[in-house]
C-alpha cells in the first residue's frame, strides 16, 4: 500500500520563513556593544527573561514595557529601550526559498498555514497572507503560545485537515514534541534546502 501523502504544510514564521533568528540576535548585540550571545542566553536560560517573553508573545505585556525591561536585563541604558524590537528585526529578513515554496505548495493544491509566537502582531507581511496561507494562528492574537497544546489544536482546526496529514515546521526543538503528540508530522528546521527536501518527500510535489 503506498505511503499516504501529507496534504497540509504548517510553518513557524521567525527562523523558518525568515533568516536565522539567533544570527539576527547576535548581530544586534554586537551593534549594541554587548556580548553577541547574550540575548539568546537570556531567552533560553533566564527565568525573568522567559517570563517577560511569554507575556509579550501572548499579548499580556505591552511592547514598550517589554522593551524597557529587556534593555535593563541586557545592561543597556533606558534611552536604548525605545525601538528595541525594531532594531532587532531589522537584522532578520524573509527566507526567499521558503516563501517561494509556500506559493508552489498552494499551486499544487496543498493547504498552507502559519503558526507563530509573535513579537508584536504588526511584524508580519500581512499583505501577503492571502497569497501564502489558508490558515493563520498568531500567539499575540489568540492569547496562547507554543509549546502549549491549545495553540496547535487551534491550528489543526483552521487547517481543516486531519493532524496526521499536516507537516509542522519549526526551528525550535521544544516546539515539536507537543505537535507530534497531537499527530502532526514535525520537522526541525535548520536550513531551507534540507527542509524543502523533506517536505518534497512527504508531499510528493516539487517545492523548488
Amino acid at each position: 500500500m503506498p505511503e499516504a501523502r501529507a496534504r497540509g504544510l504548517l510553518f513557524d514564521w521567525g527562523g523558518v520563513l525568515t533568516t536565522n533568528l539567533f544570527a539576527g540576535f547576535a548581530e544586534f548585540c554586537r551593534e549594541e556593544g554587548i556580548e553577541p550571545g547574550l540575548l539568546r542566553e537570556k531567552f533560553l536560560g533566564d527565568p525573568e527573561a522567559q517570563e517577560m517573553l511569554f507575556a509579550f508573545e501572548t499579548g499580556e505585556m505591552a511592547e514598550p514595557e517589554f522593551e524597557r525591561r529587556l534593555a535593563v536585563l541586557l545592561g543597556l541604558p533606558p534611552e536604548r529601550a525605545e525601538g528595541f524590537n525594531d532594531r532587532i528585526f531589522d537584522r532578520i529578513g524573509e527566507d526567499r526559498p521558503m516563501i517561494e515554496a509556500l506559493r508552489r505548495a498552494r499551486g499544487h493544491g496543498l493547504r498552507t498555514g502559519l503558526l507563530s509566537n509573535s513579537w508584536g502582531t504588526q511584524r508580519y507581511p500581512r499583505h501577503l497572507f492571502g497569497e501564502l496561507f489558508d490558515a493563520v494562528v498568531i500567539s499575540g492574537e489568540e492569547g496562547i503560545r507554543k509549546p502549549d497544546a491549545p495553540i496547535y489544536e487551534l491550528a489543526i482546526e483552521r487547517m481543516a485537515l486531519p493532524a496526521t496529514e499536516i507537516v509542522f515546521v519549526d526551528d525550535l526543538e521544544h516546539n515539536l514534541e507537543p505537535a507530534r503528540q497531537l499527530g502532526l508530522i514535525a520537522i526541525h528546521h535548520r536550513d531551507s534546502q534540507e527542509t524543502l527536501g523533506e517536505l518534497e518527500r512527504l508531499t510528493g510535489v516539487s517545492l523548488r
